[in-house]
């Protein structure tokens, strides 16, 4: 199996798919592994670290593409990519295709097999989600806090305040991994915290995890009104896997904030957002103002620590690109596609739409893998 790992082209991402323990091991396993030159260094991996490790270096990307059954990426194909993915390549990668039409489009018009990270499902869990989603959920904090900031056109607020001065008061939406870890780095530095989530179960174990300055809130929209207009950082922490994320908070709902400077950080903006009034920004321009509110947006959050990213994102990645190259060498991709983990992260195969949560949030039909493969 010829696998490709081209460099990341999204604006300031820095993650690279591949990490040499990862393409050491999967040349022991007979693979051919081709890696574009300079694709690592945002991670502070370097070409020579790559070739020790076995693998050939590529000049271009469209080398890369051409030659590779296999393409192994971090984030989802930009325009420029697109003519370059062929029909019956296979890309894994996260793609987030709830979140744009014309990225589904240019999949299913690309014949090529798409596997998401994002949807990658073991027992109920996302384990390639996951660390990204720990990454995100710290990074929102640090975000929030920095914009918070006057000089950032925050509020003016230290996030745990000082003794005899309350802290700031923090908001997060959705109790998951993203939430999880944005409710422990507030409250370990100190804020007041509030997690919201619809699941009464999460809500019990997180109020048994978490230190004490945490409460939980079963989400009502009702109950979400009430705390905007003392809430200093939101933070928007939920999923629905595969499919558009829910929009929590809407355009009128701001006039309840402060305005003057409260920060929303929508970690939820792969999948379309959680805030009306969201839209992606970048690390070169990470905000904008709506109605006094600071908005923090950034598609890509752990591309800012593109070093700790990437070798938790390999961590999690590697023993599934391990199997999909040895299944997709031994029985093609219906073979990837009937394995119980791999055939979850199936969202596009020979044209066809295989995920009921990207079907669903544009009104698409698609069909069971195994029929499309049939």
């Amino acid at each position: 199996m010829i696998i490709g790992i081209p460099k990341e082209i999204k604006p300031q991402e820095r993650r690279v798919a591949a990490v040499p323990a990862m393409v050491h091991d999967l040349v022991e396993a007979g693979h051919r592994l081709l890696v574009q030159a300079g694709a690592g260094e945002g991670a502070g991996i370097i070409n020579a670290q790559f070739e020790a490790a076995g693998a050939e270096l590529v000049e271009d990307a469209g080398s890369v593409w051409a030659a590779a059954e296999l393409v192994v990426k971090v984030k989802e194909p930009l325009a420029q990519e697109y003519p370059l993915i062929r029909p019956g390549q296979v890309v894994f990668t996260y793609f987030h295709l709830a979140a744009s039409r014309p990225l589904t489009d240019a999949m299913l018009a690309s014949g090529a097999h798409c596997f998401a990270y994002e949807t990658l499902t073991v027992d109920g869990r996302l384990p390639l989600l996951a660390p990204m989603s720990e990454v995100a959920g710290r990074m929102a904090v640090q975000a929030g806090a920095f914009y918070l900031e006057a000089h950032n056109g925050g509020r003016g607020l230290l996030l745990g305040g000082v003794p005899g001065v309350l802290p700031a008061k923090v908001l997060v939406l959705g109790g998951g991994s993203v939430g999880t870890e944005a409710a422990k780095m507030a409250a370990g530095l100190g804020a007041n915290v509030v997690v919201m989530d619809i699941d009464l179960d999460r809500l019990r174990h997180l109020a048994d995890i978490l230190p004490a300055n945490v409460t939980t809130l079963a989400s009502t929209r009702h109950a979400l009104r009430e705390l905007l207009p003392a809430a200093d950082l939101v933070i928007g922490a939920v999923l629905v896997s595969g499919g558009r994320a829910p929009v929590l908070i809407r355009r009128a709902d701001l006039a309840l904030m402060q305005d003057d400077g409260p920060v929303l950080v929508d970690v939820a903006i792969d999948q379309g957002g959680c805030f009306e009034t969201s839209r992606p920004t970048t690390h070169a321009e990470p905000t904008y103002v709506v109605d006094g509110v600071v908005h923090y947006c950034v598609a890509n959050i752990p591309g800012a620590v593109p070093r700790t990213a990437t070798f938790a994102l390999t961590n999690a990645t590697k023993p599934y690109v391990e199997l999909l190259a040895e299944l997709l060498a031994d029985g093609g991709v219906g073979a990837a596609a009937a394995h119980p983990a791999l055939g979850t992260a199936a969202n596009v195969l020979a044209g066809e739409l295989t995920h009921a949560g990207v079907a669903e949030a544009f009104g698409l039909s698609w069909r069971a893998s195994a029929e499309v493969l049939a």
